[in-house]
């Protein structure tokens, strides 16, 4: 399987959550390409068997201001047979926890792409062993999906 991840980091929180789904892809034996959204574009993302999206969520539930050009080009694409996961950090500190996860989500569903039913999110920064866990588990569980249902497509 060939695999991208895309995400954007202000404190590096959301890259770790990236570099901890990218070990396990790899594990898995997958290729896997990663780079910031911000120097990402759409149609280059379009060749792979699942796409990871990752961001932090910026003030009020807002996508990060890097992330905009990314999420707008998405309207230009349709992106049906496309797999796509999505994760993020937060802090629940802000009245909308993640809500950038969610965001990526529902525009990705809206384009026509398969949109993983469970969504990453982390407080803060993946340090604690069950957060660690917690991000394997989504890596692992994302890519049987894919697995799974390629295979059913095959059939």
């Amino acid at each position: 399987m060939k695999a991208f991840i895309g995400y954007l980091s202000m404190s590096g929180n959301t890259e770790d959550m990236a570099n901890i789904l990218k070990n396990v892809l790899v594990s898995k034996g997958c290729e896997v390409d990663m780079e910031s959204l911000d120097l990402a574009d759409v149609q280059s993302i379009l060749g792979y068997d699942c796409i990871f999206i990752g961001a932090y969520t910026w003030g009020d539930g807002d996508l990060p201001y890097e992330a905009e050009e990314f999420f707008d080009e998405l309207n230009e694409y349709e992106l049906t047979g496309v797999y796509a996961a999505c994760f993020g950090s937060g802090d629940h500190a802000y009245p909308k926890f993640c809500a950038a996860v969610d965001t990526f989500a529902e525009k990705l569903k809206e384009r026509g792409a398969g949109v993983y039913h469970q969504r990453l999110k982390i407080e803060l920064n993946p340090e604690s062993d069950d957060q660690i866990r917690e991000c394997q588990q989504f890596a692992e569980s994302a890519y049987e999906w894919v697995m799974k249902d390629r295979e059913i497509e095959h059939v």
